[in-house]
């Protein structure tokens, strides 16, 4: 029988959905979590049973030693949380973004080329039933060449940039507090894989500050970017504006088809494809092609996947984690990958500095 991955956890809120998803794997077993929040600490101890608890990240790493650990912490953690259980040889699914600043994402890089540890980043929105589809049917070819792609990520945050007391979170200072695309990924990231390359420059602007002026981040940030052959992605990224939320709006434009996402709930996602569409005007559901298209995996997901997080997102990005770790696969979302994810982001913090200025991102990789 195989030996159980020991897994750790670094954050008590976010953590639960990827509990459910590391309890039922048959590979892992959670072993310790930490949290700063003592009494948050003690309440998801006594509700997941788990005895080891640590308020000190690194006593956690060096007293357990698991297998792996889950970075599920405020995103100014992520870069320095992940590099110290590298150092350790420790293996990292970690939260988006990957990091927030230039520095630490190549300290992140250099850390991954030292250790013989896996990291992984945890963009959950690639792994949701109606993106892996469209991204299965581009892989397929039924949209034809792909040159257009936007995301928008539309969430009100008001109530969670104070704590009860009125004290600001971090997310007062680290997401509204910068101005900019500082949380682009869960738009970009399924963007990038139907465009099927990194963007190469960005140019962001805003719309100025009509709701909260004492945040730094504009209402509505609108980042475009461009591919090296020239595909354009626009993203929107709001977090302050007074309206309902829609948080997984997605276009897709190719040479033979397009794809249309559900903008509220009940409307449904649609697709325009020239070789199964007839009528050249008519939308037709994008669930017509899940016979034909749909990997396996999400065919007929278990119950623990449909119970998770973010659509079944956080279930199966455990799964390819857990196959990462035991030399199955590679991550779907390596260091690399998640920089792609995470620099047009930091980048744009200067665009929009400059006026919308457009300016190069770098690939990690030449680092």
């Amino acid at each position: 029988m195989m030996k159980k991955l020991r897994i750790a956890f670094a954050g008590a809120r976010r953590s639960s959905s990827f509990f459910r998803a590391f309890q039922a794997h048959p590979h892992t077993e959670i072993v310790a979590l930490c949290d700063l929040n003592a009494p948050t600490l003690a309440e998801a101890g006594r509700v997941t049973g788990i005895e080891k608890l640590y308020t000190v990240y690194e006593q956690m790493l060096d007293e357990v030693k698991p297998d792996a650990v889950v970075v599920a912490t405020p995103m100014h953690f992520h870069a320095a949380q992940s590099i110290a259980a590298l150092e350790r040889d420790i293996h990292v699914l970690c939260e988006v973004t990957a990091c927030v600043s230039m520095d630490e994402a190549r300290w992140l890089v250099a850390a991954c080329k030292r250790s013989a540890a896996v990291y992984m980043m945890a963009e959950n929105y690639t792994y949701m039933k109606p993106n892996v589809l469209v991204r299965a049917m581009v892989e397929a070819g039924v949209f034809g060449e792909v040159y257009y792609t936007e995301g928008e990520y539309l969430h009100e945050l008001s109530a969670l940039h104070h704590t009860a007391e009125g004290k600001p979170t971090w997310r007062y200072y680290w997401q509204v507090g910068v101005n900019g695309a500082t949380y682009p990924t869960h738009s970009l990231g399924p963007c990038l894989q139907w465009t099927g390359e990194r963007l190469d420059r960005v140019s962001c602007i805003g719309t100025g500050h009509w709701t909260d002026p004492e945040h730094a981040m504009e209402d509505t940030v609108l980042l475009l970017g461009k591919t090296a052959s020239e595909k354009l992605v626009r993203i929107r990224l709001d977090m302050l504006s007074r309206r309902p939320h829609a948080m997984t709006n997605y276009t897709l434009q190719g040479t033979k088809g397009a794809y249309e996402s559900e903008r509220r709930a009940g409307e449904g996602n649609w697709v325009w494809l020239a070789d199964y569409c007839p009528d050249p005007n008519q939308w037709v559901p994008l669930s017509q092609f899940e016979d034909e298209f749909l990997p396996a995996i999400w065919r007929n997901p278990p119950p623990e996947a449909l119970n998770a997080g973010h659509g079944g997102g956080d279930y199966f990005e455990v799964m390819d984690f857990v196959a990462a770790v035991l030399g199955q696969a590679p991550p779907p979302i390596d260091i690399h990958t998640a920089l792609d994810m995470t620099l047009p982001g930091l980048v744009s913090q200067e665009s929009i500095r400059r006026g919308g200025e457009w300016l190069g991102v770098e690939d990690s990789r030449r680092w």
